[in-house]
């Protein structure tokens, strides 16, 4: 992995105001901290019990427990499990992954990635949502972990124009701000292959507390990156990336 990676160009020679050398696309995947509820501690099971108050919105059949589930989304009650990154070396697309049952470990093997590859100015991080979930929720989870923030997550005093991310998302909604598009259903408009052909989101919890597949997840996390960066190609006029380009580790 490193800085000079391959230019666009080398998959075809359209012109395109985005260099594609200089991005990392990635995805995270999340879980609750613990597996059930009751395996919190009383201090947490009380501030969760709070925040599904909130997450409830009217519905009196909920409860702290029937929606600990969903705990995966927050950085506060969540953590990583996955993370995936692709990028463009010479003329291939180059995918690994850092992932496992010890968050600080894989967030510090990731930080030092980033810091160690992705610390020139130019450097961009793309995402689905990104903005609103991926980007935030490793610096959150960092900043928990006791982890020096690298200087590519890092936007204090930024405005959001200034900051390196690109966010597939953001890109289609051309301004409008009222709506989420799920990354499957691009694909299929754009005519991509689907990233969800085994698991989708909501699964990832089962597979991981139910299954212990991390390897199951890290594909599925994979796979999203990759259609990620192939939803940019299109996004900029590009062919895809052919899968015999494609490299897997990890």
């Amino acid at each position: 992995m490193g800085r000079h990676v391959g230019q666009p160009q080398q998959f075809n020679n359209s012109i395109t105001m985005i260099d594609f050398s200089k991005i990392l696309f990635l995805d995270i995947e999340t879980v609750s901290q613990k597996k059930t509820f009751e395996e919190l501690d009383e201090r947490m099971q009380k501030l969760w019990a709070h925040k599904s108050e909130q997450i409830a919105k009217g519905d009196e059949n909920a409860t702290p427990e029937s929606l600990y589930e969903r705990a995966a989304i927050y950085a506060e009650f969540g953590k990583i499990i996955c993370i995936s990154v692709g990028f463009f070396n010479e003329n291939r697309f180059r995918l690994k992954s850092f992932y496992g049952h010890d968050e600080k470990a894989l967030l510090t093997e990731f930080a030092n990635m980033l810091d160690r590859y992705y610390a020139f100015p130019e450097a961009q991080l793309c995402a689905h949502n990104g903005k609103e979930f991926d980007f935030p929720f490793l610096a959150r989870r960092m900043m928990v972990n006791g982890i020096k923030i690298p200087r590519v997550l890092q936007v204090a005093g930024k405005k959001p124009w200034e900051t390196n991310f690109i966010d597939t998302m953001e890109l289609w909604k051309f301004g409008d701000y009222k709506t989420f598009t799920a990354l499957d259903l691009l694909c299929a408009i754009m005519d991509i292959p689907t990233p969800k052909d085994d698991i989708n989101g909501s699964e990832v919890g089962r597979v991981y507390w139910q299954e212990n597949d991390l390897e199951r997840i890290k594909t599925y996390c994979q796979k999203d990156v990759l259609a990620i960066a192939q939803l940019l190609r299109r996004f900029n006029y590009l062919p895809l990336i052919t899968e015999d380009l494609v490299d897997y580790t990890n």
